[in-house]
């Protein structure tokens, strides 16, 4: 075995460590996913503005009960492309965490957005709020939660 210098052991190192965060870069949450808590999101502020009070509290339920279904499954970012499944390790043990503070913020989001538009007088505000988070998630859900990782280093 030839000698390797000290270029070269740090060239080894910083080629190895890209790879690391490409691979790393590969957990989140499949693209559906978005789509579907969108649709949710969508679906609960049209049930919210037009539907009786309980069907509003039962759609509620059921999206919570399906979406720790999914989550409970997915949720550990480990699956998110048919290309590659990471070790636990890799994809780290604080997404669920992140994900479930970033649900809460949108949450809030919706509510603040609900009340706003509720005090300019529109007439579905729950309708215009679920519609304004759904876009966000649909279109931003994977790109804030990539931020958002990296930010917490998640």
């Amino acid at each position: 075995m030839e000698d390797i210098t000290p270029a070269d052991a740090r060239a080894a190192l910083t080629a190895v460590d890209r790879a690391r965060t490409r691979v790393v870069d590969e957990v989140g949450l499949p693209r559906w996913y978005w789509w579907l808590l969108a649709a949710g999101w969508l679906g609960l502020g049209v049930i919210g503005d037009l539907g009786a009070p309980w069907l509003a509290v039962a759609a509620t339920v059921a999206f919570g009960v399906a979406h720790a279904t999914v989550a409970s499954r997915r949720l550990d970012g480990r699956r998110r492309t048919a290309r590659l499944q990471v070790s636990a390790d890799t994809a780290g043990r604080r997404l669920p965490v992140v994900v479930i503070g970033m649900l809460v913020v949108l949450v809030a989001v919706t509510i603040a957005a609900g009340f706003a538009l509720e005090a300019d007088g529109a007439r579905h505000p729950g309708i215009g709020a679920g519609l304004l988070v759904a876009v966000i998630v649909g279109l931003g859900g994977d790109g804030m939660l990539r931020a958002l990782r990296r930010r917490v280093r998640a």
